[in-house]
């Protein structure tokens, strides 16, 4: 099988839709030998900062001499790197070994008499059979949608299940209330295996409490009370933090143990936003609670790996004269953790949207919570079969500020931004993510 050909095969698959639910994907696993058994896991869900919080803690491992998979969607500017190791996006030949695998365990159960494998459940499949192959140490594993009826679900015993920001987001599909939604997200949460996770809102977190003690799984906190001090601006931020009191040290290289509380940590991000800060905290506390599990993993390994993180399209600057920044917030919590790096890092600079959504979003309040900072606002259509048209979101955003333009395309915006940006303006580019990548090829061409 050819690379073309693979990609042919995971386009017609298409047709299947997105089936929540296990049975599929155990029936496509069992004919594969259930390789995902023999990895070991790290499982992250949550709304908001998956990716980041995987970046992180992927470049931490990795710092530490891990071999370490990552399987995070969905892609921004290349379909490969989805699936990484070490960093560095599956080729051409090893996608193409894999998928014929995962084609002909296809066609094993469809000639039992079973439904055929949706795209995703594919596609996670190739990813757990390519990071058996490569012999990962750790495979970073990011859920798809929700959690509890997710397909990356299946594996029983993970290393730990980690629980990013939760908020409003795929209602239709995870329920309508915040308590819902928390209850599908901590669906990864398994028997007797510890959960990280941040702080949630009341609601959120009783449900994750519940779950984790009915399942008797640790449940390890990321305390924001350990945050000492924040520096913010646009092409990094430092972060210090207090080590922890009464526990495990991370160690020195050696094997020399140093008393973490009276060793503060400073974390230096290339990844911008205040919305880092809770990721950071997270990817540290994860890192911790590996350590404690008796994983090698030393503090200039984890100061390193955050000084090395990187997460293409999350406020990223892609262009420096005039500054154009990227960033995939899509819902309503992403977009109050981006009012708050706006207000952080451009205080007082004008700052020019282009933005462009998916219909099913909650875009009505992501504009209104963003638009007042705006001084000019250009509307696009995402090149996506679920996109919310330009002219439709500039309609919505004209409620909201007085100077918007529905652009013919991506391109169109992009050029007339610059056209009329000032030395000090700020370009900002937010939304859908699948439209990211069409914005950093207009900013090629200029």
């Amino acid at each position: 099988m050819t690379y073309d050909e693979a990609k042919a095969f995971l386009d017609t698959t298409k047709q299947y839709g997105s089936v929540l639910g296990l049975t599929s994907i155990r029936d496509l696993m069992a004919d594969l030998g259930d390789v995902q058994e023999t990895l070991s896991i790290i499982h992250v869900a949550g709304t908001n900062g998956k990716g980041s919080v995987c970046a992180m803690i992927a470049e931490i491992l990795k710092e530490a001499g891990y071999l370490v998979g990552r399987y995070s969607s969905p892609a921004v500017f290349s379909y490969e790197e989805i699936y990484q190791v070490n960093g560095a996006s599956i080729s051409h030949a090893d996608y193409a070994k894999c998928m014929e695998s995962v084609m002909a365990s296809c066609g094993h159960l469809t000639a039992a008499g079973k439904p055929h494998p949706t795209a995703f459940e594919i596609e996670t499949a190739l990813a757990f059979l390519y990071f058996a192959n490569q012999q990962c140490d750790f495979v970073i594993l990011e859920t798809g949608m929700g959690g509890a009826t997710d397909a990356t679900n299946l594996i029983s015993s993970p290393v730990c299940s980690v629980l990013t920001d939760i908020s409003r987001d795929h209602m239709g599909f995870l329920g309508d209330s915040l308590a819902e939604i928390a209850g599908v997200k901590a669906g990864i949460i398994k028997q007797g295996r510890p959960v990280v996770t941040l702080c949630q809102k009341p609601e959120a977190m009783a449900v994750i409490e519940e779950r984790a003690k009915q399942l008797n799984a640790e449940l390890i906190l990321a305390k924001e009370d350990r945050i000492c001090s924040i520096r913010y601006n646009a092409d990094g931020m430092e972060i210090v933090c207090d080590g922890r009191e009464n526990e495990k040290p991370f160690h020195e290289e050696g094997g020399q143990a140093v008393r973490a509380i009276s060793e503060k940590l400073r974390l230096h991000l290339l990844l911008t936003g205040a919305h880092q800060v809770r990721n950071a905290l997270l990817a540290l506390t994860v890192s911790e609670a590996l350590c404690d599990m008796g994983y090698h993993i030393f503090r200039e390994h984890v100061l390193a790996g955050f000084e090395k993180a990187r997460w293409a399209g999350r406020f990223e600057t892609i262009h420096k004269e005039p500054r154009i920044i990227i960033d995939g917030a899509h819902n309503e919590g992403a977009a109050e953790k981006l009012k708050d790096t706006i207000e952080n890092c451009f205080t007082n600079q004008p700052i020019t949207y282009i933005i462009g959504v998916l219909a099913d979003k909650e875009h009505e309040k992501m504009l209104r919570l963003l638009l007042p900072y705006a001084k000019k606002v250009y509307a696009v259509t995402p090149d996506n079969p679920r996109a919310l048209s330009g002219e439709a979101l500039y309609m919505e955003a004209q409620k909201y500020h007085s100077d918007v333009t529905c652009a013919e395309s991506v391109g169109q915006a992009v050029a007339c931004a610059v056209a009329n940006a000032g030395k000090e303006e700020v370009i900002l580019a937010f939304g859908s993510l699948s439209y990211l990548g069409q914005v950093k090829e207009a900013v090629k061409q200029l």
